[in-house]
């Protein structure tokens, strides 16, 4: 099965993001097509981009670069859980995605945004604008969630309305649709 990372943008304290990944693992989990990881860029704590080399050229020199070089690498698709800020991305995701270039190359990428009345969907057009130039290709099936803090219950965590588990499950399918799609692109190159 390919592997499908889940990668939580919000780093700041007293973020939700987290909750709202959680309710999309689980379906991702009972979709069934992808081998699941979450991957949340608070953990993975990178620091503002600091190589000395441009990421093309892939001469790390950081341990916390080559462990994310490695993480990336494994994924053959990616959602990203996103807030908007500012009608962008969070500076944590924009800093992730710089970090390196060939290991997203040729992969496709889902977004589940959240935020007030917008959903968080201004935010992740512009992360769309950012992916492409790394060469993946962003589905246009998304999952934007609006007012979503009405959806955050005390004791059952995030629980929106049954639409957007539905929006999460056509996205899903359209993820390994593509996936599938850019294998070949993926391969190693012969030499």
């Amino acid at each position: 099965m390919p592997t499908l990372q889940i990668i939580v943008a919000s780093s700041r304290n007293g973020r939700s993001g987290h909750l709202v990944a959680a309710w999309f693992e689980r379906i991702a989990r009972d979709h069934g097509a992808f081998d699941v990881e979450v991957i949340d860029l608070k953990e993975v704590d990178l620091p503002m981009m600091d190589e000395p080399n441009h990421p093309r050229l892939r001469q790390y020199q950081y341990e916390h670069t080559k462990a994310w070089s490695a993480t990336v690498q494994r994924a053959d698709a990616y959602v990203f859980v996103t807030p908007e800020y500012n009608y962008g991305p969070p500076p944590a995701l924009v800093n992730a995605l710089d970090y390196v270039v060939h290991e997203w190359a040729y992969k496709p990428a889902g977004f589940v945004s959240y935020g007030g009345v917008s959903g968080g969907t201004r935010g992740a057009q512009m992360t769309k604008q950012i992916v492409t130039a790394l060469k993946m290709m962003p589905m246009l099936e998304s999952v934007a969630l609006p007012f979503f803090a009405q959806s955050i219950k005390p004791d059952v965590g995030f629980q929106p309305p049954d639409t957007q588990r539905d929006a999460a499950r056509l996205m899903l399918d359209e993820l390994l649709r593509w996936s599938n799609a850019l294998k070949v692109l993926r391969a190693p190159k012969a030499s």
